[in-house]
């Protein structure tokens, strides 16, 4: 799922209200267009036309804006476009999405004003849409090792150096990527097994992003810029955990389409990034990783990310003491998860010891209803269990706490228990 946009979009801040104007309607059927041309002239990159059905989102009223009927005749044709409306089981967000017979491309409303980086965002979403057929798995692992102290340290660290190369000229791109992939190695041997989850998600989502980047047209000082306000997104995000392969992996493979345009054919689910490009770039690690990351870190702001870190860590260790009361020590509410799906913000995710993460925002829909949360839930690490503060009020089927909203469905019910002071949902009996 592409990263939610940090940044305010002044020129499209319109209530979608009453979006059915034929101006706005124009301005839809130009952006199809526009992701249309755009992949048709990068087919190349994938030997494949990414274009397919896509779904815009106005996340206000669950209106949507399509560039094609769907199957079952829930949209309504207006123009050049279709319009209907995306029922509340579904989940809004920038992802590929199955619904009413075909697989589509969903994005939130508004698109970026820029023109780079609306096709950048389509495209990403339009990958994976096609992702499977690709031949790549949609695989989601957590690394809970990127909101440690040292995961930070390493992966800025990494994208310091990778930031060096690209504004440095070819002849001395180098020396710039070896840091980076030393910084990485050094990483990868404080926490083991974080070569292979961290590939996982940079199949996934690295790969995505790549993909919009170059579908986007940019060109050098264009995708400097990108980048460049990039990382300061990166910076402004609550964890790395999830978003950070949206950077690592646009970036390797941009320095590395100068030398060799299509490296992303080669790529497949099972492919080591890591072992690609150390091999695509020719460089060889230093036994010493240790005394070379520490070299090296001070030619890339090392001590002034340490600074901050240091001081991110004390905070984070009183954030983590009151979530650990608010989610396990006092009472709360477990709701079982049945057929569970989900939409949050990946940059708003804090890992809770072995426990799980909160997730300071997400909506879930399942068998029993819809839960909207706006001030963090603690997602279990099984995935089938999502703890919640306790419940302040009830009025009908509609239950809240502080900063959650719980919908049920009839049949379900929330009750306390007595003994231990938690409360549960719970199915009715028939």
């Amino acid at each position: 799922m592409k990263k939610l946009l940090l940044v305010s979009f002044s020129l499209l801040s319109v209530h979608f209200t009453n979006a059915q104007t034929p101006a706005f309607c124009d301005s839809v059927y130009q952006w199809f267009n526009e992701i249309k041309q755009a992949t048709s002239e990068s087919q190349q990159l994938w030997r494949h036309n990414l274009y397919g059905p896509m779904l815009l989102v106005n996340p206000d009223t669950r209106q949507v804006f399509a560039n094609e009927q769907d199957s079952a005749g829930l949209l309504k044709k207006t123009g050049s476009i279709y319009i209907g409306m995306l029922p509340s089981e579904k989940n809004i967000a920038n992802t590929a999405i199955d619904w009413s017979g075909k697989k589509w491309a969903m994005i939130i409303l508004p698109l970026p004003p820029d023109f780079h980086e609306r096709i950048n965002l389509m495209a990403h979403e339009l990958f994976h849409r096609a992702q499977t057929s690709l031949q790549f798995d949609l695989r989601e692992v957590a690394n809970n090792h990127l909101d440690e102290m040292n995961g930070r340290i390493y992966l800025q660290l990494e994208l310091a150096a990778l930031m060096k190369a690209l504004e440095s000229s070819l002849a001395g791109r180098k020396q710039h990527i070896k840091a980076a992939l030393i910084f990485r190695a050094y990483r990868y041997s404080l926490y083991p097994g974080a070569d292979s989850t961290e590939n996982e998600v940079e199949i996934n989502e690295g790969l995505a992003e790549y993909t919009g980047l170059i579908t986007s047209m940019r060109n050098r000082q264009e995708t400097l810029v990108h980048f460049q306000q990039e990382a300061a997104i990166l910076l402004q995000t609550a964890s790395f955990v999830r978003s950070f392969a949206l950077y690592t992996i646009p970036l390797y493979g941009y320095l590395l389409h100068d030398s060799l345009a299509l490296w992303n054919q080669d790529i497949t689910s099972h492919t080591s990034l890591n072992a690609y490009f150390k091999k695509a770039f020719n460089i060889s690690l230093p036994g010493n990783l240790k005394a070379q990351t520490a070299i090296l870190a001070q030619q890339y702001n090392g001590q002034t990310i340490i600074v901050a870190e240091t001081a991110r860590e004390a905070k984070k260790q009183q954030e983590l003491a009151a979530y650990k009361q608010l989610f396990i020590q006092q009472p709360h509410l477990d709701i079982a998860l049945e057929k569970m799906n989900c939409s949050f913000n990946p940059g708003k995710i804090i890992p809770l010891e072995d426990i799980g993460a909160v997730y300071l925002t997400m909506r879930v829909t399942d068998n029993w209803g819809v839960l909207t949360v706006e001030k963090g839930a603690l997602m279990h690490n099984s995935w089938k269990k999502i703890t919640l503060s306790t419940p302040l009020a009830t009025q009908g089927n509609t239950i809240e706490g502080d900063g959650w909203k719980l919908l049920l469905k009839e049949g379900y019910t929330v009750k306390k228990d007595a003994a231990g002071g938690n409360y549960m949902l719970v199915k009715q009996a028939d």
